[in-house]
């Protein structure tokens, strides 16, 4: 029987910050947004002080309970090295990984020797080992049914980290007490249309009629009920789907007013998106940019605007970056402060598509980027970039609580010392 696992990191953005810093080990950690703006990941410990997902900083700062909290600025790098270093870990024990999130990996669990629970102890054993990331997994014989272990696993303490729903009266047990709103791939939305034609626990989502839940649902419903009767509908993929598009937005550190500002935030925008092209090979053949106000002051203007273009595919950043500016010059008004701007790449293929008989690939501008890519990967990102994304960049957002980036900066590298 194939059966599939689901590995989740605990409260993910906290436990690398806490992998480096172990006096944070028993006290609450939450990690904010861009911006230092919300909560957006937080320990057991901050959890039990009252701190709920996307809580503002600035409004509950001030609390005099929250005083042993440790905040941290997102610390992306660090977060998507460390996730990385998860992965590796589990290909040592599993034929096969795949990446759903940052923090969750489906796992190929069939046919491995000895026990199942052991073996999936020993990799939670080493991972926490060589990353000091926890974890927890849950396996069955579907990925629908897997998340759902998962669930389970990080829901009740009294499982310690593991559950096994491969046994279908183990399943059903589950099934029957938990709300079908725990199900993979059920939003709020589609849970109250269930909940209008009675079904409101697992359970009677699986014994409904099918011709029930493709009229509620679709074929996506009808999908997720085989899967969780056992009948496995989405196999695991062995190579990652090929994204569709990409962006790179930011909202500022402080209102931007002038066009040199914009200018340099949106250069700036461009060159990380491309950037991410090159990292996965593929070229671009449309650009969007988008700038806007703070739509949450009301004692100031609204206005939002953006601006599209197609072209031949490309990855270069020069290229894209000089696409940005024409196109930033068609939507620009002075007079408002803006707080927020992105770049969006649309149309990918693989790079080196020529989609036209006149669009040849330039052997000069691969070398370029090459040789760019090549200086910052060695002396790290930024190193070598266009003038005209800025020196200064007062515009940045803030990061005024950002841990060092441990294992990606050889300038912010842990250095140990003995006496």
């Amino acid at each position: 029987m194939t059966i599939y696992g689901l590995i989740d990191c605990n409260s993910f953005y906290c436990s690398c910050q806490r992998a480096f810093e172990p006096r944070l080990k028993h006290l609450p950690v939450v990690v904010l947004s861009n911006n230092d703006g919300c909560a957006i990941a937080r320990t057991r410990e901050a959890k039990n002080l009252g701190i709920k997902m996307g809580d503002p900083w600035h409004i509950v700062r001030e609390q005099r309970k929250l005083s042993s909290v440790q905040w941290y600025s997102s610390n992306y790098p660090l977060y998507a090295d460390m996730s990385r270093r998860v992965y590796q870990v589990l290909l040592e024990h599993v034929p096969r990984v795949e990446p759903y999130s940052i923090d969750e990996m489906f796992l190929d669990l069939t046919g491995l020797p000895g026990i199942l629970s052991e073996r999936c102890e020993a990799m939670r054993t080493a991972v926490e080992q060589t990353t000091k990331i926890p974890t927890c997994i849950g396996w069955g014989p579907t990925k629908a049914i897997a998340k759902l272990a998962n669930y389970i696993a990080k829901d009740r303490p009294e499982m310690e980290g593991l559950c096994d729903l491969s046994d279908e009266h183990v399943r059903n047990r589950f099934y029957r007490n938990l709300p079908v709103s725990e199900v993979w791939g059920i939003g709020r939305r589609l849970a109250a249309r269930l909940d209008d034609t009675g079904i409101r626990t697992i359970a009677q989502f699986v014994n409904a009629p099918p011709a029930l839940i493709r009229k509620v649902a679709a074929i996506i419903g009808v999908r997720l009920q085989a899967e969780l009767r056992g009948e496995s509908c989405l196999q695991l993929s062995e190579i990652a789907e090929q994204r569709k598009g990409l962006a790179c937005t930011r909202s500022f550190g402080r209102p931007v007013t002038s066009y040199n500002d914009m200018s340099e935030a949106v250069t700036g925008f461009a060159l990380r998106a491309a950037e991410k092209l090159r990292a996965e090979k593929l070229d671009a053949a449309h650009v969007s940019i988008f700038i806007q106000t703070n739509k949450h002051k009301r004692d100031e203007e609204w206005y939002a605007n953006q601006a599209s273009l197609t072209c031949s595919p490309t990855s270069n950043t020069l290229a894209l970056t000089a696409i940005s500016m024409r196109l930033l010059r068609t939507i620009w008004k002075d007079g408002f402060r803006y707080a927020k701007a992105g770049v969006m790449l649309n149309d990918l293929a693989p790079v080196g598509t020529q989609n036209t008989l006149f669009n040849i690939p330039s052997e000069q501008d691969t070398a370029l980027m090459e040789a760019m890519d090549t200086v910052n990967r060695r002396f790290g990102r930024g190193a070598l970039r266009p003038l005209s994304t800025g020196i200064e960049r007062s515009w940045k957002p803030r990061q005024n609580m950002l841990s060092p980036r441990f294992t990606t900066e050889w300038q912010e590298i842990m250095e140990v010392k003995t006496l």
